[in-house]
């Protein structure tokens, strides 16, 4: 049985909210990239949810108005990307080329893995749209006979990787430049990866935002022809 106390809506808005800040609280003062607030986050909600009885279906429900504002959300990265229209502009053929480049490497890289463990069709089917983000990836993966939840799985395992990686390799291979460090983010990690870049300058956010839109289309485009060439 449910405790009454948290089979509130304003309760479980709180609960989301507050995880959150918990968690960027702990990661600036650790100041460990490790510890992105979407790592404590998430453990936090389901521990809550698990030791007070609390239906996750019920928590997905108090928290809709969250999930609805993540449309105006992306809409609103349109405002950088008008900002910045002309460096975009700029460096249009190297963006389409390294959307293309980064979609057939993303789902080129789930096949070869895929065969090289032996795994069934389905992950291939489930896996193949883990580098778009989560909506696009999941209609994808029905249109394909995938496991959805496989798929959601992949895709945030894969933007928590890029966010907190990214950045790290990004240094590493000393990639200074602004829509380069953007297109690496947003074709890997879209939505988290868009966050991160969104911090790390205005041009890297406008660019990873516009790769995120890039990248599930040209996915979307890829996977088919990809399947057709290179059957399981």
């Amino acid at each position: 049985m449910a405790n009454e106390f948290f089979l509130n809506v304003p309760v479980m808005l709180a609960l989301t909210i507050g995880a959150y800040l918990l968690g960027t609280y702990i990661k600036d003062k650790s100041g460990m990239s490790l510890l992105h607030p979407f790592l404590i986050c998430i453990p936090t909600i389901v521990a809550v949810l698990y030791f007070t009885g609390v239906p996750c279906s019920f928590y997905m429900e108090a928290n809709r108005i969250i999930e609805f504002m993540l449309g105006p959300s992306v809409v609103a990265l349109g405002l950088l990307l008008y900002d910045h229209v002309e460096t975009i502009k700029k460096n249009a053929v190297p963006i389409f080329v390294s959307v293309f480049s980064g979609s057939v490497t993303g789902v080129g890289s789930v096949w070869l893995l895929c065969r090289f463990f032996g795994l069934d069709e389905i992950f291939v089917r489930s896996l193949e749209p883990k580098s778009v983000t989560t909506p696009i990836a999941m209609d994808l993966a029905a249109s394909l006979g995938g496991n959805v939840s496989l798929t959601a799985v992949s895709v945030v395992l894969c933007g928590f990787i890029g966010a907190v990686f990214g950045p790290l390799f990004l240094r590493l291979f000393r990639i200074g430049n602004p829509v380069s460090r953007g297109l690496a983010l947003g074709c890997s990690a879209h939505g988290l990866g868009t966050s991160r870049a969104i911090e790390t300058g205005a041009v890297e956010g406008a660019v990873s935002g516009l790769a995120i839109a890039l990248m599930g289309l040209m996915t979307a485009l890829v996977i088919p022809l990809f399947n057709m060439l290179f059957p399981v």
